[in-house]
């Protein structure tokens, strides 16, 4: 199948999976789970704990995973986090796999969760293996007139070497950026969070919670892109930022822990 054929969009179980109907449940497994990170619980096991309370299915367990975070862990990201207009001026990388892939399901049609920590995160994956669908010059180009617009001074974007194609998607980066004039660095490594992490004088752009959580500083363009109406006219976005407090008082998943610690 070539690119012109493929889509980065929903699964077929996504519509019964992420209605409407199942939005409480997957709040309230949310806030669950991120009471139990925060309270030094091991994720897995804090995930499946939850997910079997709750009765989620595996993809709704995965949703539930990536949108969760102890309380430390929001107000640390929150404190890191700059501002669309703290970004002109200033060197900027970009973690381009990361932010891709979230463009493309946002502009085919796919899942993407607030999370609580207020970044905007997609449900595919790539596994070693990524291949270019429909969208992805739509995302390029997207990304970097948005970043034309907050004045960054300059665009480094990483991406993962080891994943197939990634030189391709490289060389696709580039083009876009000559044929609009952006003076971009594109560049293939290793292991690009460990060149994130590092970057002290630049903004990281990432959504990876690994990331975000070792740099200086960093902004979430995906969620500015997708949240303010510069990506698609309808992407869907389930909510999983404002779940339910459960504090003063506690769930039965929380009460059960505390019985157990």
């Amino acid at each position: 199948m070539s690119s012109a054929d493929r889509h980065r969009g929903a699964h077929p179980a996504d519509k019964e999976l992420f209605g409407m109907e199942m939005l409480p449940a997957l709040q309230l497994a949310t806030a669950d789970l991120s009471w139990l990170l925060g309270h030094g619980y091991a994720r897995t096991s804090a995930l499946k704990l939850v997910g079997d309370r709750h009765e989620l299915k595996e993809r709704q367990r995965l949703a539930v995973g990536r949108a969760a975070c102890g309380d430390e862990a929001r107000e640390k990201r929150r404190h890191s986090h700059l501002n669309a207009e703290h970004l002109r001026g200033r060197a900027v990388m970009v973690d381009g796999f990361n932010l891709l892939v979230s463009l493309e399901a946002a502009l085919s049609g796919g899942v993407l969760l607030h999370c609580r920590d207020g970044c905007i995160r997609d449900m595919s994956s790539v596994h070693g293996s990524y291949h270019a669908v429909v969208e992805t010059d739509a995302a390029i180009l997207a990304a970097g007139k948005r970043l034309a617009e907050l004045g960054a001074a300059s665009v480094h974007w990483l991406l993962d070497s080891p994943v197939s194609n990634s030189g391709r998607l490289a060389q696709r980066i580039r083009e876009t950026a000559a044929a609009h004039a952006w003076a971009w660095a594109v560049e293939a490594v290793f292991n690009p969070d460990t060149a994130l992490i590092a970057a002290r004088d630049a903004v990281v752009i990432s959504s990876d919670a690994m990331v975000v959580d070792g740099a200086e500083c960093w902004f979430n363009l995906a969620a500015d892109l997708i949240l303010e109406g510069h990506v698609g006219t309808s992407p869907w976005v389930v909510n999983l930022r404002n779940a339910p407090s459960t504090t003063p008082g506690k769930s039965r998943t929380q009460e059960s822990c505390d019985t157990c610690r």
